[in-house]
């Protein structure tokens, strides 16, 4: 709405009850003196209390009903004035929401009409002949109280309608924005789970290459140069562990919005769809082994069932368990042998990495959501995820279903 509009709708808020009360008086006037309606032969002055009365009703319809429909029985039946009726009728279709009340002004505008009719034919002459004739009387009851009740209930029913597709509109916007915001906070929340299973396992095991090196290298320069490597990729992971930090606490408001019920949680495709750079399926995890035995992890796999071909999704999501498995053996127990087990069951896939108990060392820091988004992920494909200990080391184990193909 632009200014304009805004400073003239204030305008006219502000001066309608003056301007109605100074018409509905004026009119009045005219009408009890015979210049828009039936003259009336009591006094002038009383003509002017009437008229005047009848304004200021008029005016302070929006705080007070009862003097305008007061003022409109007394303007008909003491001088035939119709203004104050039509105005009275005109404001009962507009505000009066109650049918029973709306009923009940319909009954007392007929009684007044009826003893409007009696009092013509008292006073004769032209009175008579203009309100008290049979045709007379029911035109001027709908011209002048139906029509106008017909008109309010029509002016509110559209004011309703608009109220309620602007409130629709509002709601819908509000909507939008809530949605838009929670497509936000998940796709922070996606960025931190790639960061944590792409960048964090790099740096693992460059942290890990390099400690290796500074124990074994003998050039003094070498040795400075791996220790200031590894120290690096430690403060890198310290980072990256604040990074994930704020990406997830600005993300879980909507994240926890979606789970109570705010919108529809994305389905496993739609939440593969979005990675920009997937990681490779089951046909990446024996170059995964082999980093991590590179590193110095002593590492086994073992697959059991008949093996068949996988979905992509489902692929990515083995190889992102096997590598944040792998990684927090890197980061807690890198001198743990360590068990990758793929096994085919019937209707799905299960992976269980276990590592044994280690000796000991300085562990790596990590971010503490590699579980978490691995769960999250893992749930979006209908499976479960279970992480602990186990025997001294620790064991991570997801079970995927997978559609059986007939």
């Amino acid at each position: 709405m632009t200014s304009r509009a805004v400073v003239f709708r204030r305008a006219v808020q502000r001066y309608a009850p003056l301007v109605l009360a100074v018409l509905v008086a004026a009119a009045v006037w005219g009408s009890a003196t015979g210049a828009v309606g039936v003259r009336s032969p009591l006094p002038r002055v009383l003509v002017l209390v009437v008229a005047v009365a009848s304004g200021w009703a008029a005016g302070a319809v929006r705080a007070r009903r009862w003097p305008l429909f007061t003022m409109a029985a007394v303007g008909w039946l003491v001088l035939a004035a119709w203004p104050a009726a039509v105005v009275a009728s005109w404001q009962a279709g507009l505000r009066l929401r109650d049918r029973r009340r709306l009923l009940g002004y319909l009954v007392g505008a007929a009684l007044v009409a009826g003893v409007g009719v009696l009092v013509g034919v008292a006073v004769g002459g032209e009175r008579r002949l203009t309100t008290a004739t049979p045709a007379n009387a029911a035109a001027l009851f709908a011209w002048l109280l139906l029509l106008p009740l017909i008109v309010g209930l029509w002016i509110r029913a559209r004011r309703d309608a608009l109220a309620a597709l602007r409130d629709r509109a509002e709601r819908l916007e509000r909507e939008q924005e809530a949605r838009a915001e929670r497509a936000r906070a998940e796709e922070r929340a996606r960025i931190a789970r790639e960061m944590h299973d792409v960048v964090a396992h790099r740096v693992s095991l460059m942290v890990v290459h390099a400690g290796a090196l500074e124990v074994t290298g003998a050039d003094p320069a070498t040795v400075e140069a791996a220790a200031l490597i590894r120290s690096t990729g430690r403060q890198a992971l310290t980072d990256l562990r604040e990074v994930l930090g704020v990406l997830r606490q600005t993300a879980a408001p909507a994240v926890d919005g979606a789970a109570v019920g705010t919108g529809p949680a994305p389905r496993a495709d739609q939440a593969t769809a979005t990675d920009t750079a997937p990681l490779p399926g089951l046909d990446g995890l024996d170059g995964l082994l082999r980093e991590s035995r590179a590193a110095g992890l002593r590492v086994h796999r073992r697959d059991e069932g008949d093996p068949r071909p996988l979905p992509a999704a489902v692929g990515r999501t083995v190889h992102r368990v096997v590598q944040e498995a792998l990684t927090n053996v890197h980061k807690h127990a890198a001198d743990a042998e360590t068990t990758v087990s793929l096994r085919y069951v019937t209707g799905g896939i299960e992976v269980d990495v276990y590592n044994g108990p280690s000796t000991g060392g300085p562990a790596l820091p990590g971010a503490g959501l590699g579980l978490v988004g691995l769960r999250e992920r893992v749930e979006l494909l209908g499976g479960r995820l279970e992480a602990g200990p186990r025997d001294g080391g620790f064991r991570v184990r997801a079970l995927i279903p997978v559609e059986e193909v007939s």
